[in-house]
């Protein structure tokens, strides 16, 4: 087991970057640097590792100079990647946090104790790697340019190398083994759920999608495996196995009864079993990293995840905003809307956004059996279903009204929503981007909101 010691020092200014890199005639302003950015995401995604290990080895490798924990799975790895930073920050630690998509503004992808990168950092970053990714670009072959996605892995873990952070917590954009953050050398892997999602990607079958995602594992490093199906178990043990990796289980460890899991400030049961493996992983690192029992229990009562089963009050009224984007996360919200059925006797008002039939056929049965009325809203991204779509999805035994909705219409400010009556329950859910242009409607200090940017 590795050892580390971690010096208190306090938190270091901000880089000093190249002259020739910060001029003003390149990518003057954060508007163009955002414009710049935009135009690496109209190159599409783009699967492999080999160009963020060239762009990696070009900056010196700062992925290797911060330990971290690497975080893959098809549902709950952005709430286990908070859990675990909020647990090495209640031990003390400097932490580093890589999440994807943005909610509002791009720097939330990149937070050290959960400061997020500012434009100014964002603006510095981009002016150093572009010379970098052009030199990339054309001593290759036609493609070979760094993404969108690339890029933002690169300033994550420059950011984190150079703000000396003690631990960072990394989660996977998509899939696992062919993501651009697979070049890390994690302290402990972990995976946690496997679902149907992202098909056309990552294949078409539990054993498949668990294969991409257990290619994160690294030899000899340990293994925290949630609830998973039984088919995606084999192929993860399999993989492990084959990296001489030892595989801890949630399910093994903790049973099927709920009331045995870990306690967190996130609502729900999913969240319990997210808590679990965020615990399991957090004892199997090194005893340097300081992280005890208690700093693993006020971690969890303290961590803070935006739009997971939110609840928040708008108008006197109880507002609930949860990403729910794939058949996996319907189930989970289907046992939510139950439980807050029992708990209020009412059925709520729901604005609806998702991406795509597949995700939003599950989406709408779920959400016309719990409640009164729906509006949909299409969120602002190509991929983003249309009303047309959405409509043909509403379950014909639906009785309730539907409306075609525009989120700034809905939320004309952050104290009122003109959806429902005055005495309704609100619930927001579907895609994530959905839930990022109305906390940018709720929350107008977060700054103007990113959404081009958003889509991976």
């Amino acid at each position: 087991m590795r050892r580390y010691s971690f010096a208190r020092n306090p938190s270091p200014p901000a880089p000093d970057f190249p002259q020739e890199m910060t001029s003003e005639a390149t990518l003057a302003g954060y508007a163009a640097v955002q414009d710049y950015l935009f135009s690496l995401k109209a190159g599409g995604v783009k699967f492999g590792v080999d160009r963020m290990r060239i762009l990696s080895r070009m900056l010196g490798n700062p992925e290797s100079q911060v330990p971290c924990i690497h975080v893959a799975g098809t549902n709950g790895k952005g709430s286990v990647a908070a859990m675990l930073e909020s647990i090495l920050r209640a031990a003390g630690r400097r932490t580093g946090l890589y999440t994807s998509p943005h909610l509002v503004r791009l720097g939330e992808r990149i937070q050290v104790d959960r400061a997020l990168l500012t434009e100014g950092e964002i603006m510095d970053y981009v002016r150093e790697l572009q010379p970098i990714a052009d030199r990339i670009g054309e001593a290759g072959e036609a493609g070979d340019k760094p993404t969108f996605f690339e890029f933002m892995t690169a300033m994550a873990f420059l950011q984190f190398s150079r703000r000396r952070c003690d631990c960072s917590v990394i989660e996977v954009g998509l899939g696992g083994r062919l993501d651009a953050t697979n070049v890390v050398m994690p302290e402990v892997s972990v995976i946690t759920s496997i679902g149907l999602d992202h098909c056309e990607m990552l294949g078409d079958t539990i054993s498949a999608i668990a294969g991409e995602k257990a290619g994160i594992i690294k030899p000899g490093r340990p293994v925290v495996m949630g609830r998973v199906p039984v088919e995606a178990e084999e192929a993860i043990r399999r993989i492990a196995g084959s990296n001489g990796s030892r595989i801890v289980s949630v399910r093994e460890e903790y049973g099927d009864d709920v009331s045995r899991y870990p306690d967190t400030a996130l609502e729900g049961d999913y969240q319990r079993w997210n808590a679990a493996t965020a615990t399991l992983a957090s004892r199997l690192l090194s005893p340097s990293f300081g992280v005890r029992d208690e700093s693993i229990a006020s971690g969890l009562e303290q961590v803070s995840w935006p739009g997971r089963w939110q609840r928040t009050m708008i108008g006197g009224r109880l507002l609930i905003l949860d990403a729910s984007h794939n058949p996996e996360g319907a189930s989970v919200l289907d046992t939510n809307l139950e439980q807050l059925h029992a708990e209020t006797a009412g059925s709520p008002v729901a604005i609806v956004g998702a991406l795509g039939a597949m995700r939003a056929g599950p989406l709408l049965e779920v959400v016309c059996r719990h409640c009164r009325e729906v509006h949909l809203a299409v969120p602002k991204q190509a991929r983003a279903s249309s009303y047309a779509e959405l409509e043909a999805l509403i379950p014909k035994t639906f009785r309730g009204k539907v409306h075609r909705s525009l989120v700034e219409e809905l939320f004309p400010s952050p104290s009122v929503c003109t959806a429902g009556d005055r005495n309704d329950i609100l619930l927001v859910t579907g895609s994530i981007y959905l839930l990022g242009e109305v906390l940018s409607c709720l929350e107008p200090q977060r700054g103007p909101a990113e959404g081009r940017l958003q889509d991976f």
